[in-house]
């Protein structure tokens, strides 16, 4: 019996070891958002971000992309658009509103060939192409499935930790996701990031 439940835990532990070889080998296939680590602190960061070309569209943060929106970004990326180009999934998934709201903005990140030679314009409904401003946002990572309960405890934290560095951030958060739905909790990477206000970028930048 021993031996069995020896066996047993050999399996479970080789087969969990193999799910997160594969998620970071699958996450790693993907072309992903630049930034620049201004400084660290356990899981939590102060980025310096480019301006970022996104397709976007309404969604449902609870909704996991359940309610459509993953759809309509997918399809524009699969060539509903102007130019009927295949344009290369990116991570991270944005997810722009309110943290704790349920009505958020999904947006695809553009790959930077994409946004350096010219962004085409969707052909579907409900999809827009926008710019996210660069600058320097405190981000939080955080394994688990992503809601807004979640997200919301999550920011929470980022502000406690931002109070006690005397940062001043926006009062909006935006969220990011960098695997797809299928990925087991545990593995999943996500964030929570706050913009710094324009004051706290003037100190930090002189």
């Amino acid at each position: 019996m021993r031996r069995r439940m020896i066996y047993l835990a050999a399996i479970v532990g080789l087969a969990a070891i193999g799910m997160a070889a594969w998620t970071m080998t699958a996450r790693a296939g993907y072309e992903s958002a630049e930034y620049k680590v201004i400084e660290s602190d356990g899981n939590i960061e102060i980025r310096e971000y480019p301006d970022l070309m996104l397709a976007a569209t309404d969604s449902k943060m609870d909704s996991q992309g359940r309610d459509g929106s993953f759809m309509r970004l997918f399809r524009y990326i699969s060539g509903a658009n102007e130019d009927e180009q295949k344009i290369a999934m990116t991570t991270p998934v944005f997810m722009e509103g309110e943290v704790g709201k349920p009505d958020v903005s999904m947006g695809f990140v553009m790959p930077k060939e994409v946004a350096a030679e010219g962004v085409p314009q969707p052909t579907g409904n409900g999809v827009k192409i926008r710019k996210r401003q660069g600058g320097r946002f405190v981000v939080i990572r955080f394994s688990g499935r992503l809601n807004s309960q979640v997200a919301k405890q999550q920011e929470a934290k980022l502000r406690e930790w931002m109070k006690s560095r005397e940062l001043a951030g926006e009062p909006n958060a935006e969220a990011a996701g960098y695997d797809p739905p299928f990925t087991p909790g545990p593995l999943r990477r996500n964030e929570v990031l706050i913009r710094l206000n324009d004051t706290t970028n003037t100190v930090a930048k002189s």
